[in-house]
C-alpha cells in the first residue's frame, strides 16, 4: 500500500498480554482472559483471511486476520471489513482513513490488535452519498 502512514505496532502489547494469559495466577476461564464480540467471531468465521499460525491461546489453526476501516470520508463504509485488494483500491479514492488489523480466533474467542495505520491520498472529500441498503429497503 503506497499511501500507508502512522504505522502502530501492538506487539509489544499482545506479547504482555499473552505472558498475563499464562502467569499461574490467572484464569483462562475467566471472562476477561478472551472476551471477542459474537459479531467480531461472526466475522472471523465468514470474512476472516487464514494466518500461517495457530492461535496463541488455544493452538487452534482456525486463526485469522480482519481489516476494518474506519473514517468519516468513507461514510456508510465505515467500520466494514476489507480485504487488501480492496484497501488498495480505497486508499486512491478517500482521502484518508484508519485501518486496524485484528486477529480472531472463533474456538477460544481470543481477539487483539495486531496493528493500525492510515491510508488514503490525504486529500480531503466528502463522504459519498448514502446509497439504499438492503436494511433502508427491507427494515
Amino acid at each position: 500500500m503506497q499511501t500507508q502512514r502512522n504505522v502502530v505496532s501492538h506487539a509489544l502489547q499482545r506479547r504482555h498480554t499473552l505472558e498475563a494469559l499464562r502467569s499461574p495466577r490467572v484464569d483462562l476461564n475467566a471472562p476477561t482472559a478472551c472476551d471477542a464480540d459474537p459479531m467480531l467471531v461472526r466475522a472471523a468465521m465468514h470474512h476472516g483471511e487464514p494466518l500461517d499460525h495457530d492461535c496463541p491461546v488455544c493452538e487452534s489453526p482456525r486463526l485469522v486476520l480482519l481489516r476494518h476501516a474506519f473514517g468519516h470520508q468513507l461514510g456508510q463504509y465505515s467500520g466494514r471489513i476489507h480485504t487488501l485488494d480492496e484497501l488498495e483500491e480505497m486508499e486512491h479514492q478517500f482521502g484518508e482513513f484508519h485501518v486496524y488489523e485484528v486477529e480472531v480466533c472463533p474456538d477460544c474467542l481470543w481477539n487483539h490488535i495486531l496493528v493500525d495505520y492510515v491510508l488514503g491520498d490525504g486529500r480531503r472529500r466528502r463522504p459519498p452519498r448514502h446509497q439504499p441498503t438492503v436494511e433502508d429497503i427491507y427494515g
